[in-house]
């Protein structure tokens, strides 16, 4: 919105032509931008309130287990790399984890990509019918 208005020995209209930048417009869009964002981003931030426990390392010299895995393929179900079906799937679990009380503990499930999502939750139901409710998910390339 600037004009050179002076010099030249122009006619009394010809103001000539302005070289300079206006800024003016570009600040009132970033200003109008900045003020959109301070209102949306608190709406987009949720407070979900999580009990997470302490990250403590465990002593050094303490014997870390191996995780249970259950990996659903196209070929079959496997616990670790033993076969397994579905309706041994419970009791081959509990032979596998050899402790006094199975169900308390961690249960790791990967799935080939080729898995059917049917065959995927037959398994997730029959560890939660069986009473393994710890039931965590890996996604990884087998």
């Amino acid at each position: 919105m600037g004009a050179k208005l002076g010099g030249g020995g122009g006619g009394k209209f010809d103001l000539g032509q302005n070289s300079d930048i206006n800024v003016t417009p570009f600040v009132d869009v970033m200003l109008v931008l900045l003020i959109i964002f301070m209102v949306s981003i608190p709406a987009a931030t949720v407070s979900i309130k999580l009990d997470l426990p302490p990250a403590i390392p465990p002593p050094p010299g303490t014997k870390v287990e191996e995780p249970t895995l259950i990996n659903i393929q196209e070929a079959g179900l496997y616990i670790g790399d033993q076969p397994t079906t579905l309706d041994t799937l419970p009791a081959d679990l509990a032979r596998k984890l050899n402790k006094p009380n199975p169900t308390e503990e961690r249960v790791y499930i990967r799935a080939d990509r080729t898995v059917r999502y049917g065959e995927f939750m037959s398994v997730m139901n029959t560890l939660q019918g069986n009473g393994y409710f710890q039931v965590a998910l890996i996604n990884e390339e087998l």
